[in-house]
């Protein structure tokens, strides 16, 4: 032990003054051990002696148990880190020397929630239950320490603390609603009780992550932390909390918050229709719900029972299975086999977009989004004037709405230069053709590409369905030509098929990766094929809707059965959506098809006030008989034998066949899985995210049933139906193809 001496008025440590050691480790310096202080203390004492005053400080702390969770990369709450915080806890609890307990995670985030790998697996070790009922009823003061995020069950945890703090960049949520769950730890009980009832339902049904400065002003947090002096702050807090002898604080009995809502039904009726269009056809929100209203109207222990029987449902059933495995698709569909690591992926500083139409426009906006200046080309300054007029206003109606601000507006549309001669697309990264789909005029555009473009820059195509490798064919370096399949509206739909030719690189691939990711798209790779994989399986759809109709069910019949299936809306009315003028020819028509017949009668979709529909003043849509006779008369004609046809019906025949295409398109390498061909229906074309996806949704109801259907629809119905050969191996053989 060394004393403390006085040199020219100031004190010294040896040959260090304590303001520079105080500079160098800031203040105050806290000792926590009483006997260290009991036996040097004399010393101390006689080191100071002095005649000058001497003003000093003791700060009397508690002894404080930091318990430390560290398993990467999140944090999650398996089996492993639920017993190492039950033992962790109870050590410290029954540590006479220990007066509060502090819980903080390693890493770049506190408990990101459960383990999802565990799920539907044998419990093994205390379980989540057994760890919080420790935590909340421990004899001495337990803080959660908060950095990254707190999520589902991780915030579960904290809520069993005493007292919470954070620091201003930490997150708190329970997002299991979007993986079809509910907080299954008494999640539904305690955050009611601490934000109440009107906040917990909006946390709950949208999954948001909250953060922490709102989370302090709604009382979900007690104190906040400097940045990146989380453990600081957690153990002055702690300190404080002993020293003031501060209540041990169970949420469970918190009644304040909901008291005033007890037996108000108009809260959740008028919070059901508030998110009802958005939550169609999902359970798990309105489970949520129910939870929260046993949280109001029950004591604790009753809305448990409610929680723990509600989760078990949604836990065991198709629809939170489903979204669990469109959760470890969507992670998945960007691991390529054959790209490595290391693959070279391209800096991507600035863009050319051909096109300033609808598609040209849309994908200009993403790169805009995020700080990527983008060049539009177009064949003439009133057009070019137009597209980028029709940006701004995009972009000014989000600002009138909130979600960006007006100067944000003006850094965007700086982002965005008009040209009009395709010579100014010289030095960009990446070029973007976004014309119509003809290819005469994209192999020209893509020869012209190829002796404007500097050496290395990416040549994409924004095709729907055409070839890529003859697109790439009119160039000298195909290996740099790729497809980039943007989603209708480009700004807005977060699909992107990347096309990968013959010829393309590994580099050009993983770099196109990289753009989407950037661009905050959620991208699969796909081969070259007519339709690629989106409107391949599509075709199938639209082939038998149509054939339906004329064989006895109305186009409304069928739109309402895939409507209740889940989907945003049918074939039809999408049709009458788009313009069911779209690639017709006034001149060649001769009535030939029904799209014909009703463009002929000028029944053009939603822009004419009908199409398949009648439309009102506001574009709501109802059947309409003339369609009905028109499009009866037009299959007497050809004669179409009409019939009554059922519900179920409808569905087999729309998406039986989408199930046996994708199964081709697994037969020919089209996809790389089959969890991306459900990406690309799930987040391109509204497949209902509970069913999964066309291959999911197969599996589910079983590939036998489905291939039995399709060879007895083969044979009543035609060839257009024969099954898979790989459909009917994976049934063979028993193969799962996930």
């Amino acid at each position: 032990m060394h004393g403390v001496n006085k040199k020219n008025g100031e004190l010294y440590l040896d040959d260090t003054s304590l303001s520079d050691l105080a500079v160098s480790f800031g203040t105050p310096s806290y000792v926590y051990s009483a006997s260290l202080i009991r036996d040097n203390f004399l010393e101390y004492k006689d080191s100071i002696r002095t005649n000058d005053k001497v003003c000093f400080a003791v700060k009397s702390n508690s002894n404080i148990a930091v318990l430390t969770l560290n398993s990467p990369p999140v944090n999650a709450l398996s089996a492993n880190v639920r017993e190492g915080l039950h033992e962790g806890v109870k050590s410290a609890i029954e540590d006479s020397a220990v007066d509060a307990i502090v819980i903080i995670c390693e890493g770049r985030t506190v408990i990101a929630g459960a383990d999802i790998t565990e799920f539907g697996q044998a419990p093994k070790g205390p379980s989540l239950y057994d760890v919080q009922d420790m935590i909340e009823n421990s004899t001495k003061p337990v803080v959660a320490a908060i950095h990254g995020t707190a999520l589902g069950g991780g915030l579960e945890v904290a809520l069993t603390c005493h007292y919470r703090i954070a620091v201003p960049s930490a997150k708190c949520g329970l997002p299991e609603v979007n993986l079809g769950l509910l907080p299954g730890a008494g999640g539904t009980q305690r955050l009611p009780r601490i934000v109440g009832a009107a906040k917990a339902l909006v946390m709950m049904t949208s999954g948001e992550h909250v953060p922490a400065e709102q989370c302090l002003s709604m009382g979900l947090v007690d104190e906040m932390a400097d940045e990146g002096k989380l453990l600081e702050g957690a153990l002055s807090f702690a300190g404080t909390i002993v020293s003031e002898k501060r209540p041990l604080v169970k949420v469970r009995d918190a009644e304040d918050k909901i008291a005033a809502d007890k037996g108000n039904d108009a809260l959740f009726s008028d919070f059901r229709k508030s998110i009802a269009r958005k939550t169609r056809g999902f359970l798990a929100p309105e489970y949520n719900i129910q939870c929260i209203e046993a949280a109001v109207n029950k004591p604790f222990d009753e809305g448990i029972k409610v929680e723990q029987e509600l989760f078990m449902k949604l836990m065991t059933g198709s629809q939170s299975a489903a979204q669990r495995y469109m959760f470890f698709a969507q992670r998945q569909v960007t691991k390529i086999p054959d790209i490595e690591a290391d693959t070279e992926v391209k800096d991507i500083n600035s863009v050319g977009v051909i096109g300033a139409g609808t598609m040209g426009g849309g994908i200009s906006m993403n790169f805009a989004n995020v700080g990527i200046p983008v060049t539009i080309i177009e064949q003439s300054q009133e057009r070019l004037d137009k597209g980028i007029g029709i940006i701004r206003k995009n972009y000014e109606n989000s600002a009138a709405k909130g979600r960006i601000t007006q100067a944000q507006v003006e850094e965007r549309m700086n982002l965005i230069e008009g040209k009009t001669s395709i010579e100014a697309l010289d030095s960009q990264d990446m070029i973007i053709e976004a014309v119509f789909e003809n290819m005469d005029l994209k192999k020209d555009i893509f020869k012209q590409l190829d002796g404007i473009c500097k050496q290395g820059a990416i040549l994409a195509s924004n095709t729907s369905a055409l070839d890529v490798n003859v697109i790439a064919a009119e160039t000298n370096r195909p290996e740099d030509v790729i497809g980039l399949h943007f989603f209708s509206p480009a700004n807005v739909m977060r699909l992107l098929e990347i096309v990968r030719g013959e010829k393309t690189s590994k580099s050009v691939v993983a770099s196109s990766l990289a753009v989407a990711k950037k661009i905050q798209k959620i991208a699969a790779v796909v081969g070259v094929c007519p339709g690629f994989v989106g409107n391949r399986i599509l075709a199938q759809r639209q082939r038998e809707a149509n054939k339906l109709i004329l064989e006895g069910a109305l186009p409304w019949d069928i739109d309402d059965a895939l409507f209740d299936f889940g989907f945003p809306m049918g074939p039809f009315a999408m049709s009458d959506l788009a313009g069911l003028d779209i690639g017709w020819n006034k001149d060649t028509s001769n009535s030939e098809s029904l799209r014909d017949v009703l463009c002929e009668a000028g029944r053009l979709g939603q822009k004419s006030g009908k199409g398949f529909y009648i439309y009102d003043e506001n574009r709501n849509k109802s059947p309409d008989p003339e369609v009905e006779a028109l499009i009866r008369k037009f299959g007497e004609e050809r004669q179409v034998r009409m019939r009554d046809i059922s519900k179920e019906e409808i569905l087999e025949r729309c998406l039986y066949p989408m199930i046996n295409e994708g199964f081709k398109i697994l037969e020919e390498g089209m996809a790389i899985r089959a969890s991306d061909i459900d990406i690309v229906w799930t987040n391109g074309y509204g497949w209902p995210v509970y069913e999964g996806g066309p291959m999911f949704y197969g599996n589910t109801i079983g590939f036998d049933k489905v291939l039995f259907w399709l060879k007895k629809a083969e044979l009543e119905l035609g060839p257009e139906f024969k099954p898979s050969a790989y459909l009917e191996k994976v049934v063979t053989e028993e193969i799962n193809i996930f």
